[in-house]
């Protein structure tokens, strides 16, 4: 069954910290992929990633990427975003911070998105327009 990636359906899959995976493509063509934490803002998408990690670069030679949200339990719903990242700025960590506090709590998040233990990084972001979704549960 295909879900509007908008649909109250999936708001649970997408306000919760479930599992993620981007996978980015190196100047080769092989590709990487890796887990995520993200979250939806806006119209778009977000993970963070440092300013000194590898994903960075990646992104900057080859835009094009694959985010992967899922859920491990029924029904089995999941959202694939496949597009051309942009990158910004996460000025004042706040993008990192708010991530974090999802997957940590916000005691938790504040510690991990400090800027005294980690500067500010990038915004990858993928907008919403290019996902598909998809649950299980009439298959079951």
């Amino acid at each position: 069954m295909n879900l509007d990636v908008a649909s109250p359906e999936l708001r649970s899959l997408l306000d919760a910290p479930s599992p993620a995976t981007l996978t980015l493509y190196r100047g080769d063509g092989e590709a990487i992929t890796s887990p995520v934490w993200f979250r939806v803002h806006d119209d778009a998408f977000e993970v963070v990633v440092a300013a000194s990690d590898q994903k960075l670069e990646h992104l900057r030679r080859h835009p094009r990427c694959v985010l992967l949200v899922f859920e491990s339990v029924p029904p089995f719903r999941g959202v694939e975003v496949r597009g051309q990242a942009t990158i910004q700025k996460d000025e004042g960590a706040r993008a990192r911070l708010a991530i974090a506090s999802r997957h940590l709590g916000p005691e938790g998040g504040r510690a991990y998105a400090d800027p005294a233990r980690r500067p500010p990084g990038f915004v990858i972001r993928l907008p919403m327009s290019a996902a598909r979704a998809w649950d299980l549960a009439d298959r079951l």
